[in-house]
């Protein structure tokens, strides 16, 4: 698949930096609590939230290349490449 080719997210651009500044706010929370000794099941649970805050915006980066990239790639009789880019992908974001 044409590596020049860009989901089209520029919507969405405002919400996912949003979301990652939180999520850099998380991280440094996670650490303050690391440096505060807290209690363990407190950082967990915070680091939980966090893993669901990445996983959120890589399905909404997901959504939006499918919609764009594969979309237009299916329509250039490129599919094949395309599913194979994306199956990849999933392979390497649902390792254990």
């Amino acid at each position: 698949m044409d590596k020049r080719l860009r989901a089209d997210y520029a919507a969405e651009q405002d919400e996912l930096q949003a979301r990652i500044r939180r999520m850099e706010g998380q991280v440094r929370g996670i650490g303050q609590m690391i440096a505060d000794e807290r209690y363990c099941l407190d950082i967990l649970q915070q680091i939980t939230a966090l893993t669901a805050a990445a996983n959120q915006v890589a399905i909404e980066l997901l959504e939006a290349h499918l919609r764009a990239c594969a979309a237009a790639a299916a329509q250039d009789q490129d599919a094949e490449a395309a599913i194979q880019e994306m199956v990849a992908v999933l392979r390497r974001a649902l390792r254990p």
